[in-house]
C-alpha cells in the first residue's frame, strides 16, 4: 500500500534501480549455433505474489540488466525450488520446467493446465496459450476490443492509417486471457500474432535476456489488482480533473480569453479547467513557440494577473508544451536523450518554474512519439514529480498522449488527434474499455475528433459530448476549436477555421448549420449530470486508487463468466454500478444495449428492466441510455458550477431495488496530500433488500467527518427522507 503513495523527488532517481538476481537452474538448449539464444541457459522461476510469477531466462555469460520498466521496484524473493518430482511449488499452482526447447507448463490444483510457454531456439519467439473467450490489452489504440485474430508491431505513436479512428498507439506488451490470465513481456519492443491456437511474442531486439511476467487469478477483478501489484496502483488525481475541461487552440485577444471564462458561468454551464494549445500547432497560443516557456504577449501580456482572474472565477489553468526546450533540443542532441538522462531532466524541469509561478495549475506535454518505453515513462513521471517540487502539498495533473505501464502512478492519457467521423466516435469505445484493462483508468478523447470531416455536425458533436461526460477526461477539443464550445453551434460562425478556404467551403459546417439552439441545452444537461454525480465518481476514483479497477469497466469484469458480457465493446460500466451505452449512429432512433443478468433500471424514466437480453429503447437527441444495477446506492449531488464549489444542498443517496448493495461514499479536500494522513472520510452504505433497510457506518479510519447532510429516496417512488448520522452509524427503512 505504502508504494503507491511514494512521492520521492525528481532528481532521486528518473530511471528504475534493477534489483539483484539470483539463479537457480541451468538448461542446456538444442544443440543450434543461433545468436538469439545461445546454446547454454540460465532459468529463474521467481514468486513475485501468490498469483504473479516472474520468469526469466538469461544466455550464459551475457546476462545483460534487468527490464524492469514500468514494474514497481521491489526486493525480490529467492528463486523457487523443484522438488523431488520435478515439480516447482508456486501456492495453489505447480509448475513442470522442460529443457528442449524450453518450456513450463502450470497448474491448477484441480491439475487444469492455466498456461504453457515455449520459447523457439531458432528464432526467439514466445509461444503461449490463448484459452478461449476475448483477448484484451496490448496498450492503447490499434484494435477493436478483441485483440484475437490480429498482429500488432507495436509501434508507438500517432500512426495512420489507425489514427484516424483507433487513435494514437500506447503499446504495452499485456495480454490478457477471458479465463482471467495475463501476461507482461518486459521488452517494450516487439510484435504479437495472435491469430492461432497459441499466442506469439518475438522480440525485435536480440536480447539476451526474457523476462516475463505470469499473472493467474480467479477472476478479473483479482487479475486487475495484481497488475497494480506489479505495475503501480492508480494516482489519486485532483477532484477538479473529473470536471469539464475546456480546450482551446487559436487566441484572439486578452479579453476573449476573459469572456469566454465569464460566459460560462453566466450561463450556468459547469467548467474546471481552461486549457490553452502552444503557439506553432496554431498562430496564437498560450506561449511563443514550440518548446518555449515565455507567454504570448499578444494574449496574456499579464499572465499571472490574468491567471488570477480566471483563479477568482474558479477556473483551472492547463499549458501544452511539447517534447523538449527549445534552448535544450540542440544542445544534447534529441528529445530522448534530454528526458533519459536524470541530470536533463533535472535541467529541464526548473524551466517550467516561472510558468507555474504564474498560477499554471497542470500541464498538457504532447508529441514524444519517437521516445522509447523508458524515456516516455520518465517524462511521465518528471511532471507527476516535479511539479511537487514547486507545490509539494497539491496534487499534479498531467494530460499525456505518450506512455507505457505505469503512466497510471503518474498521470492522464487522451486518444490523440483523431478524426471527426461516428466510426472514430464508436471506436473510442472500445478502446477506452482496453485502456482500462492495461491499468490506464485516466483516458479520454478529443470530443467531437480532432480533424473536422463532413461527417462533424451538431449531431456527431453531441453523442460525442455525451460520451465524454461518462469518459474519466471529459474535454472537449480539436481543430476550429469554437465548434467544441457548449454554444459553439450557435455563434453563426466557426472561425477561426484553421484552413483553407476551400476545404472550409467544402468540409466545415456552414453558416446555416451554425444557429443551432439545441446543441447548448443539451451540453448543459450532461455537465449537469457529470458534476451531480461527482460524489459517485470521485468515491469510484478512491476505489481505482486502491485497487487499479478502472473507470471504465468491460462488463467482463463484473460478468465474467457471460461470453457477450465479455465480448462487449460498445457499451461499459461506469464505476460498479451504472450502465453507459453511448448512441454511436448518426440519425439513430433506438439503441439495442445488452444488459447481464439481474434487474436493471432505466435511468432516466427510473423503470425496471429485465437483464439477461438485449433491451431496445427509444432514443432522441437529447437521450444517452443509462441503466442501474439493482441494488445500486447512488450518490448525487447537487448541480455545481465547479467540482469544490460549496454547496449548503443535502446529498441524495437514491436507492435502486431489486437485490441487495453495497458502497463506499469517499470525500476528501480534493486537492492535497492529506488523504495519506488519513484525512478523509468514508461512508459504508448497505441497502438490504429483503428489509428494504439502508445502513450508513463510517469508517474509524478517517478523520474527517462527513460534509454533507443526508437525504435517501427511492427510484420511482416520490419523496425523500431526511437522514442523520449519530455515533458514525445510521439506518432508515424504505
Amino acid at each position: 500500500m505504502a508504494e503507491r503513495f511514494s512521492r520521492r523527488g525528481v532528481l532521486a532517481g528518473m530511471t528504475f534501480a534493477a534489483a539483484d538476481l539470483l539463479f537457480s537452474r541451468e538448461i542446456s538448449a538444442a544443440v543450434q549455433d543461433v545468436p538469439a539464444i545461445g546454446n547454454s541457459h540460465l532459468l529463474t522461476l521467481t514468486a513475485a505474489s501468490k498469483k504473479t510469477l516472474r520468469l526469466r531466462v538469461i544466455q550464459q555469460g551475457k546476462q545483460g540488466p534487468a527490464n524492469e520498466t514500468g514494474i514497481v521496484p521491489r526486493p525480490w524473493p529467492e528463486p523457487l525450488r523443484e522438488d523431488a518430482n520435478g515439480f516447482v511449488a508456486w501456492g495453489e499452482y505447480k509448475v513442470r520446467m522442460r529443457d528442449r526447447p524450453w518450456q513450463i507448463t502450470i497448474t491448477d490444483g484441480a491439475d487444469k493446465v492455466r498456461q504453457h510457454l515455449r520459447l523457439d531456439p531458432l528464432t526467439g519467439a514466445i509461444y503461449f496459450n490463448l484459452g478461449d473467450g476475448p483477448i484484451f490489452g496490448l496498450g492503447e489504440g490499434g484494435h477493436p476490443l478483441n485483440r484475437r485474430g490480429t498482429t500488432d508491431a507495436m509501434r508507438n505513436g500517432q500512426i495512420s492509417p489507425d489514427l484516424a479512428t483507433y487513435g494514437a498507439r500506447v503499446p504495452i506488451p499485456w495480454v490478457v486471457g477471458a479465463e482471467s490470465w495475463g501476461i507482461f513481456f518486459a521488452h517494450p519492443s516487439g510484435a504479437f500474432d495472435l491469430r492461432g491456437s497459441e499466442g506469439i511474442f518475438l522480440p525485435s531486439e536480440q536480447t539476451p535476456t526474457r523476462d516475463i511476467f505470469i499473472i493467474l487469478a480467479d477472476t478479473p477483478v483479482d487479475l486487475m489488482r495484481a497488475w497494480s501489484e506489479l505495475t503501480g496502483y492508480p494516482h489519486m488525481p485532483p477532484l477538479w480533473s473529473l470536471g469539464y475541461q475546456q480546450s482551446h487552440r487559436t487566441l484572439e485577444s486578452r479579453e476573449s480569453v476573459l469572456a469566454e471564462a465569464r460566459r460560462f458561468r453566466e450561463e450556468k454551464l459547469p467548467c474546471d479547467a481552461m486549457i490553452f494549445l502552444g503557439t506553432g500547432f496554431c498562430p496564437s497560443g498560450w506561449n511563443t513557440g514550440h518548446g518555449s516557456f515565455t507567454f504570448n504577449p499578444r494574449v496574456f501580456p499579464d499572465p499571472a494577473v490574468m491567471i488570477r482572474q480566471l483563479h477568482d472565477e474558479h477556473f483551472k489553468v492547463v499549458v501544452h508544451v511539447t517534447s523538449a526546450p527549445e534552448d535544450l533540443h540542440g544542445e544534447v542532441g534529441d528529445t530522448g536523450a534530454v528526458l533519459e538522462d536524470p541530470s536533463s531532466a533535472a535541467t529541464y524541469w526548473p524551466k517550467h518554474r516561472e510558468v507555474q509561478r504564474a498560477g499554471v495549475d497542470g500541464w498538457w506535454p504532447d508529441e514524444g512519439d519517437e521516445l522509447n518505453a523508458v524515456s516516455r515513462l520518465a517524462r511521465n513521471r518528471m511532471y507527476w514529480e516535479g511539479s511537487q517540487i514547486f507545490q509539494p502539498d497539491t496534487r499534479p495533473f498531467a494530460l499525456h498522449r505518450n506512455g507505457y505501464a505505469g503512466l497510471q502512478r503518474y498521470g492522464w492519457l487522451w486518444s490523440g488527434d483523431t478524426l471527426s467521423t461516428w466510426a472514430t466516435l464508436a471506436a473510442q469505445v472500445s478502446i477506452g474499455i482496453n485502456a482500462g484493462l492495461c491499468g490506464l483508468p485516466y483516458w479520454g478523447t478529443d470530443t467531437g475528433g480532432f480533424v473536422p470531416t463532413k461527417e462533424f455536425t451538431a449531431e456527431l458533436f453531441v453523442r460525442w459530448f455525451q460520451f465524454s461526460a461518462f469518459c474519466p477526461s471529459f474535454r472537449c477539443h480539436g481543430r476550429t476549436w469554437k465548434l467544441r464550445l457548449p454554444w459553439g453551434w450557435n455563434l453563426g460562425s466557426y472561425e477561426p477555421a484553421e484552413f483553407d478556404s476551400q476545404f472550409s467551403a467544402t468540409t466545415l459546417p456552414q453558416p446555416q448549420d451554425l444557429h443551432n439552439t439545441a446543441v447548448e441545452a443539451i451540453c448543459r444537461r450532461y455537465l449537469n449530470l457529470r458534476y451531480q454525480l461527482l460524489p459517485y465518481l470521485y468515491s469510484a476514483v478512491a476505489e481505482t486508487h486502491a485497487t487499479g479497477l478502472p473507470l471504465m469497466r468491460s462488463l467482463w469484469l463484473s460478468y465474467p463468466s457471460d461470453p457477450k458480457a465479455a465480448a462487449a465493446g460498445n457499451e461499459y460500466l461506469w464505476g460498479d454500478s451504472i450502465l453507459v451505452a453511448p448512441v454511436l449512429e448518426a440519425g439513430a432512433s433506438h439503441r439495442t444495449t445488452y444488459l447481464p443478468h439481474g434487474q436493471w433500471w432505466d435511468y432516466w424514466t427510473n423503470h425496471p428492466v429485465e437483464g439477461g437480453k438485449d433491451d431496445v429503447r427509444q432514443v432522441d437527441l437529447e437521450t444517452l441510455p443509462l441503466y442501474l444495477k439493482a441494488g445500486t446506492i447512488l450518490p448525487l449531488g447537487p448541480v455545481k458550477q465547479y467540482a469544490e464549489e460549496a454547496s449548503s444542498e443535502p446529498l441524495t443517496l437514491r436507492i435502486y431495488p431489486g437485490a441487495d448493495g453495497e458502497m463506499a461514499l469517499y470525500q476528501d479536500d480534493g486537492i492535497s496530500f492529506g488523504y495519506l494522513k488519513a484525512q478523509f472520510s468514508r461512508l459504508l452504505c448497505t441497502w438490504n433488500d429483503g428489509q428494504r433497510m439502508l445502513t450508513l457506518k463510517t469508517d474509524a479510519n478517517g478523520k474527517l467527518p462527513m460534509s454533507q447532510a443526508i437525504v435517501v429516496e427511492m427510484a420511482g417512488v416520490p419523496g425523500s427522507k431526511p437522514l442523520t448520522l449519530r455515533a458514525g452509524t445510521a439506518s432508515i427503512h424504505l
